[in-house]
C-alpha cells in the first residue's frame, strides 16, 4: 500500500492507473477511522480494481466556533487500518497543499443544502462540496463511497455530481452502529461511557418514529412530536432539529410518504454535536 501526500503525485498516479484501464474507488474521510469507515473501504474494494482512502481534516467545513482544532487525528493508526482492509493508496495531504494562501475558488450546492445541517451550520456544505470536488479532480474515481449517517451530505454530493456532469458514481453505504444502536462517529470518542449510553437514546427515538409510520401514521406533526417527547426526557440532550424530509431533496415534507422520506435528528450532547437518521 502506498501513502501519498502530494496532490500532484496523487493525480499523476490516478491518471496512470486509469490509463491502464483500472477502475478507481475513493473513500473520502477525515481520519480517526472506525468500523463505519472501514466498512466503506470494504464496499469500495468490491466496486473497483483499486481503492484510495483520503485522510484529510478539511478546515473549510468547520465553522469558527467548531471543533477543527481538537478533531481527533491519528494518522499512523489510520494508515495501518487502511492497509489491513486492503486499500491500495492512502492520500494524506497537508492543509496548505490543498488550500494555498491565495485559494479563492469554492463549489456551492444551493438547493439540497438549504435545510437541516445546511441551516444550522452555515458554510459547512460549501466546504464539503469544495473539498470533494478537489478530491475527485486529484483521485479521478469512478465510484466514491460515503456513509448514510451523513444522509444530507450524500444527497448533496449526488446532486453536485449530476449537475456538474462529474463522471463518478456516489454510493451511500449503510450506517454502522454500536451495539446500543448509536451511529458510529469519530466524534463519539469525545464522550465518556455514561454519555454514550445517553446518546443511544437518539436511535431509540428514531425507531419509535419509524414504528409509528409502519403502523400507518402519515402525520409529520405526530411523528415529530413523539420523537421530540422522547429526546426531551434526557436532560443531557439538547435538540438542534428534528425533521422529516424527502430523501432526495432534503426539504421538509407536509405528509410522510413511506419509502420516500427520512427522519433526521441533530442534537448537542454537552459540547458534542451528533446526527442520525432513519428511513421511513
Amino acid at each position: 500500500m502506498q501513502v501519498i501526500e502530494s496532490p500532484q503525485e496523487m493525480q499523476s498516479w490516478a491518471i496512470r492507473m486509469r490509463g491502464k484501464g483500472k477502475l478507481l474507488a475513493l473513500v473520502p474521510t477525515m481520519g480517526a477511522l472506525h468500523e463505519g469507515h472501514l466498512s466503506l473501504i470494504d464496499i469500495a474494494r468490491q466496486k473497483a480494481d483499486l481503492t484510495v482512502v483520503s485522510i484529510f481534516v478539511n478546515p473549510t467545513q468547520f465553522g469558527p466556533n467548531e471543533d477543527y482544532g481538537k478533531y481527533p487525528r491519528q494518522l499512523e493508526a489510520d494508515i495501518k487500518a487502511c492497509e489491513e482492509h486492503g486499500a491500495d493508496v492512502v492520500f494524506a495531504p497537508r492543509a496548505e497543499s490543498i488550500y494555498p494562501s491565495d485559494f479563492s475558488t469554492y463549489v456551492n450546492e444551493e438547493h439540497v443544502s438549504k435545510h437541516l445541517c445546511g441551516q444550522t451550520r452555515p458554510g459547512h456544505f460549501r466546504g464539503v462540496t469544495t473539498v470533494v470536488t478537489i478530491l475527485f479532480n486529484l483521485c479521478r474515481p469512478d465510484v466514491a463511497v460515503f456513509g448514510q449517517k451523513d444522509a444530507q451530505q450524500c444527497a448533496i454530493l449526488k446532486k453536485m455530481a449530476r449537475d456538474l456532469f462529474m463522471p463518478v458514481e456516489i454510493v451511500a453505504a449503510p450506517i454502522v452502529r454500536e451495539e446500543s444502536g448509536l451511529a458510529r462517529s469519530s466524534r463519539n470518542r469525545y464522550l465518556e461511557p455514561s454519555r454514550l449510553a445517553e446518546a443511544a437514546k437518539i436511535q431509540q427515538a428514531l425507531r419509535t418514529g419509524q414504528q409509528l409510520v409502519k403502523g400507518g401514521s402519515t402525520s409529520v406533526d405526530r411523528v415529530k412530536a413523539e420523537v421530540t417527547h422522547l429526546l426531551a426526557q434526557s436532560r443531557m440532550l439538547r435538540i438542534i432539529y428534528i425533521e422529516i424530509v424527502d430523501r432526495e431533496t432534503m426539504h421538509p415534507v407536509r405528509e410522510v410518504v413511506p419509502g420516500k422520506c427520512l427522519l433526521a435528528v441533530a442534537v448537542w450532547l454537552e459540547e458534542t454535536r451528533l446526527i442520525d437518521n432513519i428511513e421511513l
